[in-house]
């Protein structure tokens, strides 16, 4: 799935960091989750789209991050909500449980939503641990 959607964003002009992994291999989801997470801290990424098989591991695991408010979506509705109320930096993916087709369609919905603000603005605001 990754190397599918891979493919699919730069064929629709995006230009992609890829963080691994680049084995069927299995692994370890927080080798590749902190990478990504320091990416988006940094600013060197705006956005991000992380897979594991439940998408769970690696949502927790990138929102251990100050400042990644990384969403597990599984629908496109899910992925446009994730953005426009909760300012959603990172999209996570389940994938064993989504196929490529509909994987590739709550990517478009998350790329093409923003934030609203407004009283989402202030929620956003709490999330950090303080």
């Amino acid at each position: 799935m990754k190397e599918e959607l891979r493919k699919y964003l730069a064929e629709m002009g995006y230009e992609v960091k890829d963080f691994g992994t680049h084995s069927p291999e299995s692994m370890d989801y927080p080798d590749v989750a902190h990478p990504l997470a320091e990416s988006v801290e940094k600013g060197e990424v705006e956005l991000g789209i992380a897979l594991c098989g439940s998408g769970n591991g690696i949502s927790m695991t990138l929102n251990k991050h100050q400042g990644v408010r990384a969403a597990l979506c599984w629908n496109e509705e899910l992925a446009a909500l994730a953005r426009q109320h909760n300012d959603a930096n990172v999209l996570s993916l389940p994938a064993r449980f989504i196929s490529v087709d509909l994987a590739k369609k709550i990517v478009m919905k998350f790329l093409g939503s923003s934030f609203e603000g407004g009283r989402h603005q202030r929620r956003v605001e709490k999330i950090p641990c303080r």
